[in-house]
């Protein structure tokens, strides 16, 4: 496969990339990679990938030199060049360096968390409809216990209160 840029050597570097949901992809030739700003790439995994995008942000935003975590004196520098953060202060204090690619990353800024498979289920009352009462007050009635009865009764006028006003 020939390098589209130059069209000349082997390409040897591909790249793809998601803008928009459009997906893209090119294949370039070591030089031509070179060019484009991907020939030395040497991180690897996710802490490479980070740092690299972080990389991206020291050359961007105007770094102030003097901010440091408070808790653990990391700076945004060693964030970047880490992809790791100190401790969970420094989230605070890189809050806006940080929302822009966390936000690329994870696809929000907001953790949601979720369930664990081993959380135990929580059980909700059933809540009770006028017609389930009507239903239960009918069996009572035949059944003749008339002060079970008068308390489904009760509930039933308050429920139907409580809709109508």
């Amino acid at each position: 496969m020939k390098c589209e840029k130059c069209g000349k050597n082997t390409a040897t570097t591909h790249i793809k990339s998601i803008v928009n949901g459009v997906a893209k992809e090119i294949n370039l030739c070591s030089l031509c990679a070179a060019n484009e700003g991907y020939g030395n790439i040497s991180n690897v995994g996710l802490a490479g990938m980070l740092a690299s995008m972080f990389g991206e942000s020291l050359q961007s935003v105007n770094e102030n030199i003097g901010v440091k975590c408070s808790v653990c004196g990391a700076t945004f520098s060693n964030v970047a060049k880490t992809g790791k953060v100190g401790c969970a202060e420094c989230y605070n204090t890189f809050k806006n360096e940080l929302l822009p690619y966390l936000k690329r990353v994870h696809g929000s800024t907001v953790h949601a968390g979720k369930v664990p498979n081993s959380a135990p289920l929580i059980v909700k009352p059933i809540q009770k409809t006028v017609d389930d009462l009507r239903t239960q007050l009918n069996r009572l009635i035949s059944e003749e216990k008339y002060e079970q009865a008068a308390v489904i009764r009760d509930e039933i006028k308050r429920m139907e209160e409580n809709s109508n006003g």
